[in-house]
Order: structure tokens, then sequence, then C-alpha cells
């Protein structure tokens, strides 16, 4: 198994397919000093290692203040449950309950991976264009993405002179079943390229760097679709 991935000194991969579940999205840490919180939590099956390659940061996984659902996939929430019941907050948008706290399956896409969700009531719930987190010493903003699902969000935050942003599943896929709308995802890319980062941590493939490349990858989907 691989070990944890520092991207830079307050942000680190701590879960994905490389890491712990095949099944697993990309799992983000983001260290705030006195907080930690959880970009996305995986399927759910590997909470455990994720908690593990927190310690193996040296790192107090008791500091896990956040876990920010950027949207209601399973692949992304399957973990939220347990990562709650060690007491941590769950953040998610009020368009994505469908999928986190009542746990509709065509909205979760549970069946894909063969997983059943163990749905959670979210702990905050954001509703705004762009609302923010404070994890100790650090501020993150999420910013409303709709269109590979109704109520994404793109967490981002700004760390000694660098944009680091989370774009999970900027690539889709998109299916009309779980809410997707093309429109409204052409618009949440250009917001995305708007932001000018300089670090694009992905929900799939990775890290992407400089800001130059991290435009460019942004800019292919949209050529595509």
């Amino acid at each position: 198994m691989s070990k944890p991935q520092k991207i830079n000194e307050r942000v680190f991969l701590v879960g994905g397919p490389e890491l712990t579940d095949s099944r697993d999205c990309c799992v983000y840490l983001v260290d705030g000093g006195s907080e930690l919180a959880l970009i996305d939590a995986g399927v759910g099956a590997s909470c455990g290692e994720i908690v593990e390659n927190i310690r193996k940061l040296g790192l107090d996984p008791v500091q896990l203040k956040y876990v920010v659902a950027t949207h209601g996939h399973i692949d992304h929430i399957g973990g939220l449950h347990y990562f709650q019941s060690l007491g941590a907050r769950i953040v998610c948008h009020t368009l994505e309950e469908g999928a986190i706290s009542e746990g509709r399956p065509e909205l979760t896409a549970a069946w894909y991976y063969n997983v059943k969700y163990q749905p959670v009531a979210a702990d905050i719930i954001l509703k705004g264009e762009e609302e923010t987190l404070p994890v100790g010493e650090l501020t993150l903003y999420c910013l409303f993405t709709p269109g590979h699902t109704p109520g994404g969000i793109s967490p981002y935050l700004d760390v000694a002179g660098s944009r680091i942003l989370f774009g999970q599943d900027i690539h889709g896929p998109f299916d009309p079943s779980w809410g997707s709308e093309m429109n409204q995802w052409k618009e949440s890319m250009r917001k995305l390229l708007g932001l000018r980062a300089d670090i694009l941590c992905e929900g799939h493939f990775g890290i992407y760097t400089p800001a130059a490349r991290v435009q460019s990858y942004i800019e292919s989907y949209l050529r595509q679709y």
C-alpha cells in the first residue's frame, strides 16, 4: 500500500484507489493546525485506513472537525457515517441532502458499486453561492458548482501564496437520473477557471500543477463536452 502523499505543507492525499480502496474517490486532508478537515470520505470500506494515514502524517484524527461532501455519490460519501461517529461534522449543500441524508439510491449511485449506503443527517447545510468554513488557522471556501450533480461544491483554500482547488469530478460522468445538467456544469467550470488555482486536487485523477496545467485540464473537458 502506498503512503499518504504531501501536496503542500497543509494539504495531503490520504485516500484513493492507489492508497485505500480501489472504489474510493481521492480523499484529501486539510491541516489547519489545531483542526483538520477531510474533503470527501471514500466509499466507506477503508475509513480505518484513512484514519491510519492521518496518523502516519503525524497528525491526530481527534482533531478532525469537518468532512466536506463535495457531492452525493457513494464513492465520495460512503464513509460519512464512520467519520461522524468519530465526532466530525458533515458538511454538504442542501441540494445534495436527497442523497446524503435520505440515501436515495438513484442519487447516491450506490447500486453501481454494489455498496449499501448508511444515510447521515448533515451537520452544516450550505445554501449560498460561496460559504466559508474555518479550519484552525485556515479558511476553506466552498463554492457552489452544480452540473455533475445538483448541489456539487468545489472547496478551495489559499496557503502560502498558492490557491489549492478541490475540483471533484470535473470530468463527469453525467446522467440526468442523478440530476446532471450540462449548462450548469459549463458555467461551474467557468467559475473554476476564474479562481486561477495553482494546484488542482481532482476527485479521481490526482494532482495537477502549475496553474497553466490546471487551466488546461478544465478547458479540455469544456472542449470535450
